[in-house]
């Protein structure tokens, strides 16, 4: 292919999979985030009614579908003002993650992402190729300025695999550093509406008063109400059940997501038109995604108190659809492990090279496996 790529990490729990699936009830898969409760009714229905789509789609979207989500940024994410002009739909969000270096040319320049981080971070920059950079502090992208800083610094907040929030102070900290060097900054914020912090937690990490739900760079309190150099990415896999749908958005500085929109018409980078229609509807209605939080919340609750009855410990985890849990132990050795008892995990090892001793539990498997999985961890010989 012409591009340094890291292999597929989820081909190498082939093995562990196959000693999973051995055990007499059956396999647990706990590795993967996919969905697996019913897309809402009403999603299926305007996806449905849109099914006469003989003509092209908007590459931009339609109106009323930027217009939804820009209300759903004041509505769900403490944001007001986001320009509907400044918001494009893209086919599920791993792709703009993928391809964002490459549509914004980064070519010979530096990517920066959480040392401990969904690998297509890293990947994107491979593809584009520009260096990738981890990173756990601003102090580790050094003080130059020029073309020795990054050129994009990604953030992630709620995490994957981690589950860390980052609070308002945090995010300020890194729109005022990356405005000093020039650099762009893009957030990933796919599970901000999976939030599992108590509200003491929530005004600590609020950074004052007012909206105490997971804070976007797009908060004014982070960037002053100005979206100059910055991009937010949204998926409605997690909160919808929409992942086989690729349900995403982006939305920041309008001149960034001009040059994004020219090159995403040139390459055919089109969300079908039914889909569009879903993922209005969508983000319409919150009262389905209220829901699906809570069926997550039991099923978080009921392997949290397995994992810790077992010896493992949870850091962090305070938003989204993972346990990022430790038994103190190399992870492979916990996937090994685990598999004996017919529990499949994702080692920490995928998501970088700082992050060993840890595995990522997901919450998203039917009642009846987390169920089981929770006796099982009875069973564990760790």
């Amino acid at each position: 292919m012409g591009h340094d790529l890291p292999d597929f990490p989820w081909d190498t729990l082939a093995a562990a999979k196959a000693t999973a699936s051995a055990h007499p009830d059956g396999l647990v898969d706990l590795s993967v985030g996919t969905p697996v409760d019913p897309t809402p009714p009403f999603v299926r229905e305007a996806l449905a009614d849109a099914s006469e789509a003989h003509g092209y789609p908007q590459t931009w979207g339609t109106a009323d579908l930027r217009e939804a989500v820009a209300a759903w940024f004041e509505r769900r994410r403490g944001v007001p003002a986001v320009d509907p002009d400044s918001v494009l739909p893209t086919i599920g969000s791993k792709e703009f993650v993928a391809w964002l270096p490459t549509l914004l040319d980064l070519r010979g320049r530096a990517v920066a992402h959480p040392a401990v981080a969904y690998p297509t971070y890293d990947v994107g920059a491979r593809l584009a190729g520009a260096a990738p950079v981890p990173f756990e502090g601003l102090t580790e992208l050094g003080p130059a300025g020029g073309d020795a800083a990054p050129a994009l610094i990604w953030v992630n907040t709620p995490s994957n695999p981690t589950g860390k929030v980052l609070g308002v102070p945090h995010l300020r900290k890194v729109v005022q550093w990356a405005r000093e060097r020039g650099a762009i900054v893009v957030s990933d914020e796919c599970y901000a509406e999976i939030d599992w912090r108590d509200e003491d937690e929530r005004l600590e990490q609020a950074g004052g008063s007012g909206f105490t739900g997971v804070p976007s760079l797009l908060d004014p309190r982070v960037c002053d109400g100005d979206h100059t150099g910055l991009v937010v990415c949204y998926s409605l896999s997690k909160q919808s059940n929409l992942a086989g749908y690729r349900a995403a958005f982006a939305a920041g500085d309008p001149r960034l997501l001009g040059r994004i929109l020219e090159v995403r018409k040139h390459a055919g980078m089109m969300m079908p038109w039914p889909v569009q229609r879903a993922m209005l509807a969508a983000l319409s209605d919150d009262a389905h995604v209220a829901a699906q939080v809570e069926i997550y919340r039991r099923r978080r609750s009921v392997l949290a108190l397995a994992i810790e009855a077992a010896g493992g410990r949870i850091d962090d985890s305070r938003a989204g659809l993972y346990l990022w849990t430790t038994f103190g132990r190399p992870a492979l050795e916990t996937v090994d492990a685990l598999a004996e008892v017919g529990i499949l995990v994702a080692p920490g090892t995928f998501y970088g090279t700082r992050s060993g001793h840890h595995v990522r539990i997901a919450l998203t498997a039917p009642d009846e496996r987390v169920d089981a999985a929770a006796r099982r961890f009875a069973d564990l010989g760790l």
